[in-house]
């Protein structure tokens, strides 16, 4: 089990606060994800939920949340994703993103990442994550792609014999 998914179950055992204590330090890991005070509902390999909750901080001119606050939702659901499902000796990085804004996005968003199982083992070093942003009445408000980068992690010999030549 990694890192993430197991903190996640151990926060989460804890009523109440156990995943807004998970949130915040995931939010602290990567900095940039705090703008948008993700709340992970969901966690598990393949699959990972977190609601950005509408408030005035990420919000546009119109006083919808603003596309750009949905997209950092959706790489921190795909990064939570990716760290709970990634394989022993793999490592990801995220290369592009592309996304359609399908309705103004208003009040509460939940931003959903999900793969396949098979695609972690795959040998194509491309792997697409299937994201998008839903409203409380079940309106998609976002939808699209993260595509992840994964390759095996090189040992240390192999680092040090890349270095010497």
């Amino acid at each position: 089990m990694t890192q993430v998914l197991s903190l996640w179950r151990t926060c989460t055992s804890i009523p109440v606060v156990g995943a807004r204590v998970f949130s915040l330090a995931f939010a602290r890991k990567a900095p940039y994800f705090s703008s948008v005070r993700p709340r992970f509902t969901v966690i598990e390999p393949n699959h990972a939920e977190l609601v950005v909750r509408d408030r005035r901080r990420v919000h546009n001119h119109l006083g919808t949340v603003h596309a750009i606050a949905l997209c950092n939702g959706l790489e921190a659901a795909m990064g939570a994703l990716a760290e709970a499902t990634i394989p022993p000796g793999r490592r990801w990085i995220p290369k592009g993103m592309t996304v359609s804004y399908t309705a103004k996005a208003v009040g509460d968003i939940t931003c959903i990442a999900e793969t396949d199982a098979e695609q972690w083992t795959s040998p194509d070093p491309d792997l697409p994550v299937r994201v998008r942003g839903v409203a409380s009445d079940g309106t998609v408000v976002i939808d699209g792609v993260i595509n992840l980068w994964v390759t095996d992690k090189k040992s240390a010999v192999e680092v040090a014999a890349s270095a010497e030549g």
